[in-house]
């Protein structure tokens, strides 16, 4: 998320008169200092359902430069009750837009609540992006209700809790009415909403077990409880204790194991120790504890969520037990088995058990993939990341469409306003069906208009024409030239780090306050700057850009040094806080190469970040250095070592 006024004001300076809407949104509304102002609230008012006060501030909008969502608004606020003729005839007056796909979204989930389902399924094939899991959901239930048989896919859908809503707990219960799911599907679904710590899902899944006593929220509020018990003797109360031994393991695994083995888990039978063993795991993987692979023997051929699979590779991983991991992830979903990410790790189990030939040939599937894996599987063919010759320049006949496209136009005019989501939304359906000269052409067009994050997203997408220049800009490169060599760092990694945090939106915020291009944290700030004698800053000061990589370089040179020189390490401390890193070393038993230190990251956030920001770092030294580039020695090996809280915040 990013606070209201993202981009700096001359970027509208930049761009060409034709593309700057109407001057109408700088006149005063009744009520309001400007259209802008009014607009906004009109925004506020359908995200409340405040049906009236949004036709008032609609009515007042007649000649605002984007009537669309004027109108969007206008219906959204009441969609309960708008008529079918009043939505079908937006969708008409916009037909081809993104505003009128988002309607569309917004009626189908009406459609399905009121379980108007021959409105439903006439309208669910048009709407384009198709990316609602709830209206997936109604979806399969309408089907279910006509006696098509979904299981296969409603298992597939249901794998995030926190993605459900009301449509997915109605399909399940559904489903359980129409016998198409048994026993084994609800608990599954249970253990999987608990596994997540999805207390509210698991509330409302009760009903459809039957209990009516209490003891599965207990279970989840207060596992000891159900624990002390014991299991029981039918399967309600086994797979209550279920739940239990893992909700009990979030905070000490070693305990609920104890538990399980005793001979109060005894009396569960083969598959249900196995999905407590499982329970158990997950917990004791994401704490990196050494007894997690143990744990996940123990587990056997128990079914697993998403997250279950992954992390029972990691551990093994960790423990370096090769087996383990060929076995885990030749256990996953295919889809699941088929990332790039378990691609590799399968093909180095592959290659540690003497199996090379089968081994490239997974590499070989995947190094011309760009990012993390694909350079990892070219280094294990035996080459290097380096930067292919850019394409052919974007011609201005290939720029015209461009500065002409309607739906860019108002992605620029939302991101004068500060409405990101909305801007996004706006360029990333005109993408749609573009060919790599057009996204070439997108990308250059958002560039010479300084919008970078746009430029680099929009430029990634290509897959045989790359622009390696777009994908990688070095703005400001006179300011981190001097930052960096003053502080010896190197300014690639810099940069490598720039392009995660910020996609160089200069005043971006972060949901939890960060802001500039290096997204520094208030008190992270004016820590820094007492620290390097800065001694006029002011906070306001945080988003130049002159200031904020003075700030962000300094603080990356001090995780630097306080963490041996370990840009692995430092870019995790970037991230989650210098303390991090170190407790998740000292779990480790042996030194681990740097990609599995990375990849078992226990926080979802900085894993991801981790492992982006060294590979785009790899990338920009091979075009600074023009030659090619280990991603591995970059990475280096991390050990283990005693845990010393850092002084640094």
């Amino acid at each position: 998320m990013f606070a209201k006024k993202v981009l700096t004001g001359f970027l509208f300076a930049a761009v060409s008169t034709a593309f700057l809407p109407s001057a109408a949104h700088a006149q005063r509304v009744a009520g309001f200092a400007t259209a802008d102002d009014a607009f906004l609230a009109l925004r506020d008012a359908a995200r409340r359902n405040d049906a009236a006060k949004a036709a008032e501030i609609a009515a007042s909008l007649g000649n605002y430069p984007i009537p669309s969502y004027v109108d969007y608004y206008r219906i959204r606020a009441r969609i309960k009750d708008a008529s079918a003729s009043e939505v079908l005839g937006f969708i008409d007056q916009y037909r081809g837009s993104a505003i009128a796909d988002r309607l569309r979204n917004d009626w189908l989930l009406e459609l399905g609540k009121r379980g108007d389902w021959a409105t439903f399924d006439a309208q669910y094939p048009m709407f384009v992006l198709n990316d609602d899991t709830q209206l997936k959901c109604y979806a399969l239930i309408s089907k279910a209700l006509k006696g098509g048989d979904v299981a296969d896919e409603a298992r597939a859908l249901l794998a995030v809790p926190k993605d459900y809503g009301d449509a997915c707990v109605s399909l399940i219960a559904v489903l359980l009415e129409t016998r198409q799911f048994d026993e084994d599907d609800l608990w599954t679904q249970v253990r999987l909403a608990a596994g997540t710590g999805s207390s509210d899902f698991v509330r409302r899944l009760v009903p459809l077990t039957g209990i009516d006593d209490g003891s599965l929220m207990t279970a989840m509020d207060k596992p000891g409880l159900i624990l002390a018990k014991g299991p029981g003797f039918r399967r309600v109360k086994h797979e209550v204790f279920i739940v239990a031994l893992g909700r009990a393991a979030r905070n000490d695994p070693q305990q609920a194991a104890s538990v399980l083995a005793s001979s109060d888990g005894q009396r569960l039978n083969n598959k249900q120790q196995q999905l407590g063993w499982a329970a158990i795991a997950l917990q004791s993987a994401r704490k990196l504890q050494p007894e997690a692979a143990e744990y996940w023997r123990r587990a056997g051929k128990a079914p697993l969520s998403i997250e279950a699979h992954e992390w029972k590779v990691r551990s093994a991983l960790r423990a370096g037990d090769w087996k383990l991991v060929r076995d885990g992830i030749e256990m996953m979903p295919h889809h699941l088995r088929n990332d790039a990410t378990w691609t590799y790790w399968l093909g180095r189990a592959l290659r540690e058990e003497g199996r090379r030939a089968r081994a490239e040939t997974l590499f070989q599937s995947i190094a011309s993939q760009p990012g993390f894996y694909g350079q990892l599987a070219l280094e294990e063919l035996g080459q290097r990341t380096t930067i292919p010759p850019r394409p052919a320049p974007v011609t201005a006949a290939e720029l015209a469409p461009m500065e002409a496209n309607a739906g860019f136009r108002r992605a620029f005019r939302f991101f004068e306003l500060g409405l990101r989501f909305e801007g996004y939304r706006e360029w990333n359906w005109e993408l749609r069906g573009m060919n790599e000269r057009q996204l070439l052409a997108a990308a250059e067009f958002a560039r010479r208009n300084d919008v970078l994050d746009r430029m680099v997203n929009t430029s990634d997408r290509t897959i045989v024409e790359v622009d390696y220049d777009q994908r990688f800009p070095t703005p400001h490169r006179d300011v981190m030239q001097a930052a960096t060599q003053r502080l010896q760092l190197e300014m690639a990694w810099v940069y490598g780090l720039i392009r995660q945090e910020s996609r160089f939106v200069r005043d971006a915020r972060s949901h939890v306050g960060a802001s500039g291009l290096m997204q520094l944290m208030p008190a992270t700030a004016r820590y820094v700057a007492k620290k390097i004698g800065y001694a006029d800053f002011r906070p306001a000061q945080v988003n130049e850009v002159q200031t904020n990589v003075l700030l962000g370089t300094s603080y990356l040179s001090m995780v630097l040094g306080d963490l041996e020189g370990s840009q692995t390490m430092a870019t995790a401390a970037y991230n989650a806080g210098p303390g991090r890193p170190r407790a998740w070393r000292s779990t480790l038993a042996a030194p681990v190469e740097g990609a599995i230190f990375a990849e078992s990251i226990p926080f979802t956030e900085t894993r991801d970040y981790v492992k982006k920001v060294l590979s785009n770092a790899t990338y920009y030294a091979a075009m600074f250095e023009n030659r090619p580039q280990s991603l591995k020695a970059r990475l280096g090996t991390v050990g283990p070592a005693a845990f010393v809280p850092s002084a640094l915040p």
